[in-house]
């Protein structure tokens, strides 16, 4: 790969995704730079990014996408060679009770991204998006070219964001991509997701809440493969165009849950039935041909990356059981939980 991006700018990178790219990058490109621009909310933990954080190649600035003046000053000072947007507001459930901070976060910030964009040198925009603006497909997959039809206000701030890169760039000529990726696996996943949560809830011996009969399929990928996915977009992709990232590996919820209680010793009397979200999406499918021509594929097995998933929670009891522990955690898994 031409080596021509060496200077990143990360926004939400001290998330789930954005930190394992972050780590990613850092390892695998020795003359590249990182500049981590993260608000810090709830989701943004600086433990994810522990071992880098005294890398001589790597910035962390606290701020938030939604402060123009800020972005602006960043981008003018920094002279980034690429923006890599993953700073949104994403889980479902939450959305559901406070759509507002979605809006704000995934449609406006975006925007003076964007406009950061617009003004100065920048070679390449890349928007962090999700296989939920497509919508919910009973059979079949969905390529870049499907209709956006998104569900939930997460999904829909998603979608506004993705369509406002698109105008960016047959209005501006803006360097910019998107890729939308399936659901998200790994380490340092914060627990109100599926696969932590029901983790997390059997090593406290707690039930874990499966919405409905479980039914609802999601293709699985682990966050590195996604992070090499948007390496490979970044070094080889076309300017203007989407790309899926997808693994081509469907499980049901209740699969899920089976395969996390079997491993934790537990049995489905663990599991709690709980009613269906609002609006909840039954499945999701990408067709990922388009990236796979890039060179693209996923390189780990779901059945050996789910494994070291759970044990890599096994083994750091003092990363998720702080996060657990806050109030507003407590508060939300009366209301809603998995996505």
């Amino acid at each position: 790969m031409e080596n021509k991006y060496k200077k990143i700018l990360v926004t939400g990178g001290a998330g789930f995704i954005g930190s394992n790219f972050i780590r990613h990058i850092l390892n695998k490109y020795k003359d590249y730079t990182v500049i981590n621009l993260d608000k810090m909310t709830y989701a943004g933990n600086p433990e994810n990014l522990r071992d880098v954080e005294k890398n001589s190649r790597y910035q962390f600035i606290k701020g938030d996408i939604c402060d123009k003046e800020l972005v602006n000053d960043l981008v003018s000072k920094e002279n980034p060679d690429t923006i890599i947007n993953f700073a949104a507001e994403t889980h479902v459930d939450r959305s559901i009770l406070e759509p507002d901070a979605f809006i704000k976060t995934d449609i406006f910030g975006t925007h003076n991204l964007l406009e950061a964009v617009r003004s100065h040198n920048i070679k390449r925009y890349i928007q962090i998006s999700t296989d939920e603006v497509y919508g919910s497909i009973k059979k079949g997959k969905f390529s870049e070219e499907s209709q956006i039809k998104p569900n939930s206000p997460y999904s829909s701030s998603k979608a506004g964001a993705d369509l406002l890169v698109r105008a960016y760039f047959k209005t501006y000529n803006l360097p910019v991509l998107i890729t939308r990726s399936s659901n998200n696996y790994g380490p340092y996943q914060y627990p109100e997701k599926l696969i932590p949560l029901f983790i997390t809830n059997l090593m406290e011996d707690k039930k874990v809440p499966l919405y409905g009969d479980g039914s609802n399929v999601r293709d699985w990928l682990y966050v590195l493969d996604n992070c090499s996915g948007i390496d490979m977009v970044l070094h080889k992709g076309e300017i203007g165009e989407v790309y899926n990232i997808g693994a081509d590996n469907e499980k049901t919820n209740k699969e899920i849950t089976e395969i996390i209680l079997k491993d934790l010793g537990k049995d489905e009397t663990w599991i709690e039935r709980v009613k269906d979200r609002p609006g909840h999406d039954f499945r999701y499918a990408l067709d990922s041909k388009k990236i796979k021509k890039l060179g693209w594929k996923p390189e780990h097995k779901f059945e050996k990356a789910i494994k070291e998933t759970i044990d890599w929670y096994k083994a750091n009891p003092e990363w998720w059981k702080r996060l657990k522990s806050g109030e507003y955690l407590e508060y939300y898994k009366k209301q809603y939980h998995n996505r």
